[in-house]
């Protein structure tokens, strides 16, 4: 399904809920030589791509699919979904045909780890196959953590990751000077993609990937001089209510992602009561991207 970048995060949400094994979402048009500048523009269109099983299912799977997109369209308009028949084995194979490589920022260069491209002096390079795993590095939620992290990251603060994905905002902020960052993401998938991509970045020594939620971390009472946390509005207000300001040392910071133009002022408003203050914004199409700091 190809659409813009406001409808992306329901629709996808919405994917997730039929599809099978996560959601592919992939930038359209944009390849990274078009723009000596690094400043690669917002996306006016991103595909997004589920798999669902074939089985006596299957149809009544379909139309379930097809009936709340119906109800989306009432109230934004939506594509017609296609479909196309894959060997379950080659579905994590069939959208890399579309994964580029992009230039971030000002260093930060993702490259698929089946593509070789000669870095320019200074690159930082992140070598990713995302697999199953949300986190390619084409969708703007994601570009803005990046640009976040590559603002913010010191040398050897120590990061959190909360829904680590494809891990490669974990792996950003090592390669960016962090000393340590613990990455942690519900799903058992999303875990082994990550490890996988850790290792193959060369900074497991850095990153300690594992299985877990807000309330591990809060067990654990341990706090991050930085946290990174690329969700969906919802989550993050959740995590609120769950204490996430806590996982914050005193004087550190904070960046969250997955927010509409439209969420932001309620999620700041989430922020600030959990002891989180907002201070500064970064915006791609109708995506926003939060910083804010706990005070010391």
């Amino acid at each position: 399904m190809q659409v813009d970048g406001e409808a992306a995060e329901a629709v996808a949400e919405l994917l997730s809920r039929y599809g099978y094994q996560g959601v592919a979402i992939e930038q359209e048009g944009i390849m990274p030589e078009m723009y000596d500048d690094g400043e690669v523009p917002p996306p006016d269109k991103l595909t997004l791509r589920a798999y669902i099983h074939v089985d006596d299912a299957a149809e009544e799977t379909k139309a379930r699919l097809e009936s709340a997109l119906g109800y989306m369209s009432m109230m934004y308009p939506m594509p017609v979904p296609t479909y196309k028949i894959v060997a379950e084995a080659d579905w994590a194979e069939a959208w890399k045909v579309h994964y580029h490589p992009v230039r971030i920022g000002k260093r930060l260069f993702i490259r698929p780890r089946w593509i070789e491209v000669e870095m320019q002096p200074g690159d930082v390079e992140l070598a990713l196959d995302p697999g199953m795993a949300f986190g390619t590095g084409t969708h703007p939620t994601t570009q803005l953590c990046l640009e976040a992290l590559e603002a913010l990251t010191q040398p050897n603060v120590n990061v959190l990751d909360m829904g680590t994905g494809s891990g490669i905002l974990a792996i950003a902020a090592a390669k960016l000077g962090a000393a340590h960052v613990l990455a942690l993401d519900n799903d058992a998938v999303a875990v082994e993609v990550a490890e996988e991509n850790v290792a193959m970045n060369g900074v497991s020594d850095k990153i300690t990937v594992g299985r877990g939620s807000l309330e591990n971390v809060i067990t654990s009472a341990r706090r991050f001089d930085v946290i990174v946390v690329n969700i969906i509005a919802r989550i993050i207000t959740m995590m609120c209510e769950g204490g996430l300001g806590q996982t914050v040392r005193p004087g550190g910071l904070a960046i969250f992602s997955g927010v509409t133009s439209e969420q932001v002022d309620d999620v700041e408003a989430a922020l600030r009561s959990t002891g989180l203050e907002p201070y500064a914004r970064r915006q791609q199409g109708d995506w926003v991207c939060i910083e804010a700091k706990r005070s010391v």
